[in-house]
């Protein structure tokens, strides 16, 4: 008894891909005038679906330092790479954002794009400290006053604690200059008395050496002081200075709307483009089985 030959299934795939290959090949047509329709189709929407007015503004999330400057804080608020994808998109940003605009919420959510600005050789996308944040309204006005409230709760949170450090440095700052003013008063009097001490002749010399020694005394002792406080004063506002330049998150470019389409020209041809080279394939497979006219 002969055993039964089980029929290749590779085989008769192969088969059918050629077949299949070989109708398309034949009427190569039918997919290069899908392609060319779809392309067309799409492009003619794509400017026939309407003007909207798109709202771009740049954000810094800034780069936060330790208290005294000694190195980068890695795990904070403004390094961490999806904090303006969260914020932008949470219900109280977008409430907010709405009430600046007067952009319903539920139009508002579709209308958010937020996308990184990554420098060359810059691979990681946690060291991205800039940020575009868009908004797409049917008014200019609407859309920039969405995209500026929206920017300003970025910042304003990806910002507290280098707002923290900065009024602590100015009341540092004007702590030491208070301070120093005062010494400078001290110094000023002591030295008025050294002066007055040393011109009185009506004095024992033993005691006016003992005032003037005194005195003397006193000076350095407000110069040594005053040459801490004046270290102390340029290193504060050293630091001030990194953090309100390089620390701070703020707006780097203010919201500016600018007419668009309501959807990309390219983007559409290229989607119909491909819609179209699947239906002329369609076509050309399925060619054979419609029926023949008549003559």
């Amino acid at each position: 008894m002969s055993a039964r030959r089980e029929p290749d299934l590779d085989a008769e795939q192969e088969v059918d891909l050629r077949s299949a290959w070989a109708k398309i090949a034949a009427r190569w047509w039918l997919p290069v005038l899908g392609i060319v329709a779809g392309a067309l189709v799409g492009w003619a929407l794509a400017f026939g679906g309407g003007q909207v007015h798109r709202a771009e503004t740049l954000v810094y999330l800034g780069q936060p330092f330790t208290p005294q400057g000694g190195g980068v804080i890695p795990n904070s608020i403004a390094t961490n790479p999806r904090i303006v994808g969260e914020l932008v998109r949470s219900e109280a940003a977008l409430k907010a954002a709405s009430r600046a605009s007067g952009i319903r919420v539920s139009r508002l959510r579709g209308a958010i794009s937020t996308q990184p600005i990554i420098a060359a050789g810059q691979a990681r996308l946690g060291a991205t400290t800039l940020y575009e944040i868009a908004v797409t309204a049917d008014a200019p006005r609407k859309a920039e006053r969405a995209a500026t409230a929206l920017a300003s709760r970025v910042t304003g949170t990806a910002g507290e604690y280098v707002e923290a450090k900065i009024e602590t440095l100015e009341e540092q700052i004007e702590s030491d200059e208070n301070e120093i003013e005062g010494i400078n008063n001290r110094f000023n009097i002591a030295a008025r008395e050294q002066a007055a001490a040393l011109e009185n002749r009506t004095l024992p010399v033993a005691e006016r050496f003992l005032i003037v020694t005194s005195l003397n005394s006193t000076l350095s002792a407000l110069e040594q002081r005053r040459s801490t406080i004046q270290e102390d004063l340029l290193n504060a506002r050293q630091l001030l200075t990194l953090a309100t330049m390089v620390e701070q998150s703020r707006i780097i470019e203010p919201a500016v709307a600018a007419k668009t389409t309501a959807r990309s020209p390219r983007n559409a041809a290229l989607v119909g483009a491909l819609i179209g080279l699947l239906l002329g394939c369609a076509a050309a497979l399925l060619a054979d089985r419609l029926p023949a006219r008549k003559l």
